[in-house]
């Protein structure tokens, strides 16, 4: 799988769940088993993430200097919150009352899809992030890609 793709608006019933858009289940890869991790994403947002996925996150975390105290302050902050979540047999996830607060996610959701990441927004967060979105672009894509020759963009 080359990752996720995809934005998807949803909205949570009052137990705090969601259905996956059809499209987006498609993409799931099957050594997920329908599994997840979630846990809070850098911004305020949650990140869910397919429990292969989570597995091979773990793994290079574990690699990292436990002597270290960002290390080790990095680790407290990565897994705070974090909990396995399953897709039930009408395709929803129910997203823990613990996690819902930190983001302010009510109702409206979004669902922004890259990499094996799928982050979950409110809808209000979400497009007022999207609101800020620089008149050009150009800056941003050559600082973060540098000058890699291997594909144009254009």
């Amino acid at each position: 799988m080359k990752g996720f793709i995809g934005e998807y608006e949803c909205k949570l019933d009052a137990k705090g769940r969601f259905k996956i858009p059809a499209n987006l289940l498609r993409q799931i890869p099957e050594e997920a088993n329908n599994t997840f991790v979630i846990n809070r994403g850098f911004e305020k947002h949650l990140a869910l993430y397919p429990a292969n996925e989570w597995e091979i996150i773990t793994e290079e975390i574990n690699k990292l200097n436990n002597y270290d105290k960002k290390v080790r302050d990095f680790r407290r902050f990565f897994y705070r919150g974090a909990s396995e979540i399953s897709l039930d047999s009408s395709s929803r996830l129910l997203l823990p009352k613990t996690l819902l607060d930190w983001p302010k996610i009510d109702k409206e959701i979004v669902l922004f899809c890259h990499s094996f990441i799928i982050e979950i927004w409110s809808k209000s967060s979400y497009d007022g992030l999207l609101s800020n979105e620089p008149e050009d672009f150009s800056p941003i894509a050559q600082s973060v890609m540098g000058n890699k020759k291997e594909h144009d963009g254009d």
